[in-house]
């Protein structure tokens, strides 16, 4: 996983498995505090205490269709490496959380990637329930929310290419102007 954005998607997919009605992704950066941090939270199945202890290991996976699970444990990896911290809380019934901090200023820490793909692949394949993705820095913030998207939309489909360009477009556009504030 080359990026934040890869990881994301991959925890996000974990949690539509998990039958999360709602998940949010909440990033903050803060460079006063040197801190860069991502946050997952849903309100899916949750694992019991000895899969919360086992997920961040590698070579343990609660699929059937292959040996290892990566997922977790390359955040972690990618987390550690860049001074920062990794944190995973989860209960039967109630929803996971997984939180990671990176040290910004260090060079260890993966780019963001392309958020807005992230986002709009996710929201096409996740209509069950609502994604909704925060973006705070020490300045300013934004928030875009899957529910409030489907109603502004009605009944017109995501996968048209003006709602894809427009919905991109809207992320990157509000991201740079966040971080332009800075």
């Amino acid at each position: 996983m080359r990026t934040l954005s890869d990881h994301i998607l991959d925890i996000v997919q974990n949690s539509i498995k998990a039958n999360a009605t709602l998940i949010e992704i909440i990033v903050e950066e803060d460079k006063i505090k040197d801190l860069w941090l991502l946050k997952i939270v849903d309100n899916g199945c949750g694992m019991n205490e000895e899969t919360v202890r086992q997920a961040s290991n590698p070579f343990f996976t609660s699929r059937n269709t292959r040996k290892v699970g990566l997922g977790l444990s390359l955040l972690k990896q990618n987390a550690e490496a860049a001074n920062g911290s990794f944190n995973l809380e989860s209960e039967e019934g109630k929803g996971t959380t997984v939180t990671a901090g990176f040290q910004l200023s260090n060079v260890d820490k993966p780019p963001l990637g392309d958020i807005w793909d992230t986002y709009y692949l996710t929201l096409l394949s996740y209509n069950t329930g609502v994604l909704q993705y925060s973006h705070k820095t020490e300045i300013d913030e934004f928030s875009i929310n899957s529910g409030e998207i489907r109603e502004m939309v009605g009944e017109v489909s995501l996968q048209q290419k003006e709602m894809r360009e427009g919905i991109i477009e809207l992320i990157k556009t509000n991201l740079e102007e966040i971080k332009a504030t800075k």
